[in-house]
């Protein structure tokens, strides 16, 4: 009888193991029928494994965005012309200045193959006071017409 060459991942190591066998077949010049299979079953137990070991619940939106930059080895650079928005804007919304438009939450977890709830998350933005606006309800807002 012979023996399976893939199983269930039940480990980390193992899931690390089957991760490096995938790149190294996605990376392989030859793309057989056989090599087509092997690749749809490793990435099959890699998202199952992924689905029931995933520890994006706790992470905001923002961390798990940096974090799955640098797992993907991307730059703000990469980001914005995934998103199709400034370099200014990924900056403002990395640093918490801005927060994840509809369209963003969309595109980025159809690149990063993740349910967009990871991304969809209430998080707390960093936007500065500006002093010379922390009364601006008490300032008069309109403008006397007759004087001008």
């Amino acid at each position: 009888m012979e023996t399976l060459q893939y199983k269930i991942i039940k480990t980390d190591a193992q899931y690390n193991r089957y991760c490096v066998t995938l790149e190294a077949l996605v990376d392989s010049s030859k793309k057989t029928k056989a090599v087509q299979d092997e690749i749809e079953l490793l990435t099959l137990l890699i998202e199952k494994y992924d689905a029931e070991h995933n520890t994006f619940d706790d992470a905001d939106p923002i961390e798990l965005l940096k974090s799955l930059m640098k797992d993907h080895k991307m730059k703000a650079v990469d980001l914005a012309k995934l998103l199709n928005v400034s370099e200014g804007l990924v900056s403002d919304m990395l640093n918490y200045k801005k927060g994840l438009s509809k369209d963003t939450i969309r595109i980025l977890s159809e690149r990063f193959k993740l349910n967009q709830d990871a991304f969809n998350r209430p998080y707390e933005l960093h936007i500065p006071v500006n002093p010379k606006i922390k009364n601006a309800r008490l300032m008069k807002t309109r403008k006397n017409l007759a004087t001008a």
